[in-house]
């Protein structure tokens, strides 16, 4: 029988002490790992893989880090430059709409995951994932419940994943205008369910997603 987390047990600000463990069993690469873009009717999901050194004052340093979802867009910028210049090494994965439709969105998910791994300078010795399990990744990991809000280098993960995804909804503004992706990156709102309702799904929204698998894309054959 599963059980809830206790949100009691949830830190004021995600810290190190899952890295910490780990650092004192004589591994120096961990790896956070965190996504965004799960939800979205539209776009890539991404992923974000931060490693962090051991240093005494990271914790002061990257003081303002949260669970992206808890910080305002201007917040997310500063400190996602912050984390970048601090980070031992940072890198981004994104697994395509088109993807997502073929392979299911958890399977996408974890594709975007290790290309992030893939891209990463250092090799991690060690991941702390937030609530996802990659059985296909030889690295060992420790998958956590609340990850972005107990353990530093998920949050900065989910920071990186989610100003590379809003840059990247930004791009995609100017390649299919009308949508508002520039505003609402993707996501069901309002203002982005009307203009589905008045253009139709685009190349880039994700049709294996209700309200969107009746609906024809430009374009496409539908004979």
């Amino acid at each position: 029988m599963s059980h809830k987390f206790n949100k009691e047990l949830l830190p004021p600000a995600p810290d190190l002490s899952f890295e910490s463990v780990l650092w004192e069993q004589d591994l120096h690469y961990i790896a956070g790992i965190d996504e965004a873009g799960r939800g979205a009717l539209a776009g890539d999901v991404a992923a974000a893989a931060v490693i962090f050194s051991r240093e005494s004052n990271l914790e002061h340093i990257l003081a303002g880090v949260r669970d992206s979802k808890q910080m305002s867009p201007a917040q997310r910028e500063y400190w996602s430059q912050e984390i970048k210049i601090t980070a031992l090494a940072w890198a981004v994965g994104f697994a395509s709409n088109l993807e997502i439709d073929s392979l299911g969105i958890a399977p996408a998910t974890r594709l975007a995951i290790h290309r992030a791994l893939e891209s990463l300078p250092i090799k991690p010795e060690h991941l702390l994932v937030d609530y996802i399990k990659l059985p296909d990744c030889t690295i060992p990991q420790t998958p956590l419940v609340k990850g972005d809000a107990r353990s530093l280098s998920i949050a900065a993960a989910s920071v990186i994943a989610k100003t590379a995804r809003d840059e990247l909804m930004r791009h995609y503004e100017r390649s299919f205008p009308g949508y508002g992706f520039a505003k609402h990156k993707g996501y069901g709102t309002a203002s982005h369910r009307i203009a589905l309702q008045q253009l139709g799904a685009s190349p880039l929204h994700r049709c294996s997603f209700a309200p969107l698998k009746q609906m024809k894309i430009p374009g496409e054959n539908h004979e």
